[in-house]
């Protein structure tokens, strides 16, 4: 590594350690959307996972692979859809969320549901139908028997919610038409990269390029301990 990098990393690193205010709105902003857009979906879509699992009705498979299809849309064509639902002569365009953080969120919000119902309903496929009927014959109730797979299932799970999570935390497309990359309004950190560098201050895209680096990490770290505890020891 060169003296150039070594500043540039110098640089980007002074820039996170002393709580840059450019810096932190950013990553904060970026943060709460995506958080909020996924708690928002995160109920729904594992509903709809395990009924699409474990409830035969006709068009299912439609759905599945409608489903299945959205995942596979780039995100700027949500973007555009989005954009098109929130202008002024658009049918949500009474809303004025165009170019704010709640428009980002029902951007990531559509990107963020294909993802959740998908992998859940994989996870729910996989898992012994046994556990569900068992718990109902013995007289629990739906949502205790939902439980019951679920913990089952925390790590399929939990690893469908961090990809989930991870997809629209690092989307660019939808994020840049919908919210305007506006400073410390609707700038977060995968389009403030994208402005960044395209400015040639990589000072400040190395930086938050670390926030996404060290959040994987973590998450890694944390789901290998999941997943360590939850595998059986043998004696």
């Amino acid at each position: 590594m060169n003296d150039g990098w070594l500043a540039l990393l110098q640089q980007a690193l002074s820039l996170l350690f002393s709580l840059d205010p450019d810096v932190w709105s950013i990553i904060s902003i970026s943060f709460s959307v995506s958080f909020a857009a996924l708690l928002i979906t995160l109920v729904p879509s594992m509903v709809l996972g395990f009924v699409l699992a474990f409830a035969p009705f006709y068009g299912r498979w439609v759905i599945t692979n409608l489903v299945q299809t959205l995942q596979s849309i780039p995100t700027v064509v949500i973007g555009l859809l989005v954009y098109l639902l929130l202008t002024r002569n658009g049918p949500l365009g009474d809303l004025k969320w165009l170019f704010t953080q709640e428009g980002m969120i029902l951007g990531q919000m559509l990107i963020c549901a294909p993802v959740l119902i998908a992998l859940s309903q994989a996870a729910f496929t996989s898992v012994d139908r046994r556990a569900w009927e068992t718990s109902r014959t013995l007289g629990a109730s739906w949502f205790s028997a939902v439980w019951t797979v679920c913990r089952e299932l925390r790590m399929p799970l939990l690893l469908a919610i961090v990809a989930a999570f991870s997809r629209i935390l690092t989307e660019v497309g939808c994020s840049m038409m919908v919210g305007g990359n506006i400073l410390n309004v609707t700038r977060n950190i995968p389009t403030a990269i994208a402005l960044e560098t395209s400015k040639g201050d990589f000072a400040q895209a190395i930086a938050l390029g670390l926030v996404l680096l060290i959040l994987a990490l973590i998450l890694n770290f944390a789901l290998g301990s999941l997943r360590g505890k939850a595998m059986p020891r043998s004696h």
